[in-house]
C-alpha cells in the first residue's frame, strides 16, 4: 500500500560517506542541499523486505536542520508510510541513511540461555569477581530455586514480550559448571554482516570449572544453526595462564568493528589485540577500570554497553584522564552516551543488553536493579536512542550470588 498498491516497491538510498565529509556534515544545510553534495557515497536499492535487516539503520527526513539530522529506524519509516497509505513518498524520492553505528547490525533477536538448573555460588570465581556474595551449604536449594524462577521470568520476557528466538539449554551437578548461566564468557559469534567470514570463536577461562562450560553438544549445536565459515580456537592460551572471556571481556562495536576492553586477569590485552586482528575488527579501545573500593573490574561488560545508537559506560571508574578521554571520543563518534556512576555500575547498569525485538526495533534488557538505578533523565536518554523501549526483570540472586546480570546471562546469535 506503501509503494503505489504494489504489494512489493524499492526505496533508493543513499548512505552517508563516515569519513572524509569535509564540507559535507549537517553544518546548517538542508538535507536536500546536503543530498547534493559530495558526502554521500554508495547507493543501494532496498525492497520492503529487506527493510527488516535494517533496522536500527537511521533514516534521514528530508527537512531543514542545524547540527544533527532528526533520525528514526528504516523499518519505522517504512511502516509509517504504510500508516499513511504511501502519503509523501515522492517516485525516485531519495532517503539518506548512515547507521547510527557505522556499518552493520550491533543487535540480533536470537540468542541462546543456560538455564541455572545446577547453578551454586563459585568460589574459585569470587576471587577477582568483588561482585559476588557467598551463601552457606544450607542456603543452597533456595538459592537455586529463586535464581531458576528468576531465568525463567528473563526468559519468559526476552520471548512472549519482545519476541525473540531463545536456544535453551540446562546444566546439572556432574557438569560441574556451577556458572554455566553466563554463556557468554565461552563463545561469541559473528555474522557475515559483521565480518568477511561468519565466525564461531571460542575463549580461555580463567577458572577451571568455567572452562568445563565449553560442551561440545552446545559447540554442535551452534555449528548447525550458523553454518560458521571460520572457527577461531583460543582456549590453548590458558596453558599459559592468558585469558580472554568472551564479550564479558569484549564489548564490542559491532557495526563500527571496535572492540573495547577493560585490562584485567580475565582479559590479556595481547590477546584482545590478537582477537581483533583474526576476527576482522578495525581497532581495540584498551583501558583499566576500578570500582568504588579501588579493585580492578573483572570484566568489561560490567562497565559499559553499546548499543545502535546509545551506550552506557561508568567513566567514574576508568581513573586514568588519558584513557577515559580516549573512551569517550570512541564512543560519541557513533551514538548517545549515557554516563554512570560507581553506585550505578555495582547496581549492574552497565550488564544490560540491546537486543532487537520482534519488529526490528532496538531494546534495552536489564535487571529491575538496575533499571531502578537509572536516573529519571538517564532513563529519558536510552528510550530517546531504544524504539522498542527499555525492559527489566527481577535478577537479584542471580546479581548478588553470580557477580552478573542479564547481559552476562545472554549469548547473542549472529
Amino acid at each position: 500500500a506503501a509503494f503505489g498498491g504494489r504489494g512489493r516497491g524499492t526505496i533508493e538510498v543513499e548512505r552517508r560517506r563516515e569519513s572524509g565529509d569535509e564540507g559535507g556534515g549537517w553544518d546548517g544545510m538542508s538535507s536536500v542541499t546536503a543530498m547534493r553534495t559530495s558526502v554521500l557515497a554508495a547507493r543501494t536499492v532496498l525492497s520492503c523486505s529487506q527493510a527488516v535487516s535494517l533496522a536500527g539503520t537511521e533514516v534521514t527526513l528530508l527537512q531543514q536542520n542545524t547540527t544533527s539530522p532528526p533520525t528514526k529506524s528504516l523499518l519505522g519509516y517504512c511502516s509509517e508510510l504504510v500508516a499513511k497509505g504511501g502519503q509523501g513518498l515522492v517516485p525516485g524520492h531519495r532517503l539518506r541513511y548512515a547507521t547510527a553505528s557505522g556499518r552493520g547490525q550491533q543487535s540480533t533477536n536470537e540468542v541462546l540461555m543456560v538455564a541455572p538448573t545446577a547453578f551454586e555460588y563459585n568460589s574459585s570465581a569470587a576471587v577477582d569477581n568483588h561482585f559476588m556474595t557467598a551463601v552457606g551449604e544450607d542456603e543452597k536449594s533456595l538459592v537455586r530455586e529463586a535464581v531458576v524462577r528468576e531465568h525463567e521470568g528473563l526468559r519468559n520476557m526476552l520471548k512472549d514480550q519482545l519476541g525473540l528466538k531463545v536456544h535453551l539449554f540446562d546444566h546439572s551437578e556432574a557438569h560441574g559448571t556451577p556458572d554455566a548461566v553466563f554463556p557468554n564468557n565461552w563463545f561469541s559469534t559473528h555474522g557475515g554482516g559483521e565480518v568477511d567470514k561468519s565466525t564461531l570463536v571460542t575463549y580461555p577461562m580463567k577458572s577451571e570449572s568455567r572452562r568445563r562450560e565449553r560442551r561440545e553438544d552446545i559447540l554442535s549445536y551452534l555449528r548447525g544453526l550458523g553454518g560458521y565459515e571460520k572457527e577461531l580456537v583460543m582456549e590453548e592460551s590458558e596453558g599459559k595462564g592468558i585469558f580472554l572471556e568472551g564479550t564479558g571481556a569484549l564489548v564490542l562495536d559491532r557495526a563500527n568493528k571496535v572492540a573495547y576492553a577493560v585490562i584485567s586477569e580475565r582479559c590479556d590485552r595481547d590477546l584482545a589485540e590478537a582477537w581483533v586482528k583474526e576476527v576482522g575488527y578495525d581497532r581495540l579501545v584498551a583501558f583499566h577500570s576500578y570500582d568504588g573500593e579501588g579493585q580492578p573490574v573483572y570484566h568489561t561488560n560490567v562497565v559499559m554497553a553499546i548499543g545502535t545508537s546509545v551506550a552506557v559506560v561508568c567513566t567514574d571508574s576508568v581513573t586514568d584522564a588519558g584513557e577515559r578521554a580516549f573512551l569517550l571520543d570512541n564512543l560519541r563518534a557513533h551514538r548517545a552516551v549515557v554516563e554512570i556512576s560507581h553506585d550505578q555500575m555495582s547496581r549492574f547498569c552497565g550488564n544490560v543488553l540491546e537486543v532487537m525485538n520482534a519488529k526490528g526495533l532496538p531494546c534495552f534488557v536489564m535487571s529491575t536493579q538496575a533499571y531502578d538505578a537509572f536516573t529519571d533523565d538517564q532513563k529519558a536518554v536510552l528510550r530517546a536512542n531504544l524504539e522498542g523501549g527499555v525492559h527489566h526483570v527481577p535478577l537479584d540472586t542471580i546479581e548478588k550470588i553470580g557477580g552478573g546480570g542479564v547481559r552476562c546471562t545472554i549469548a547473542e546469535i549472529f
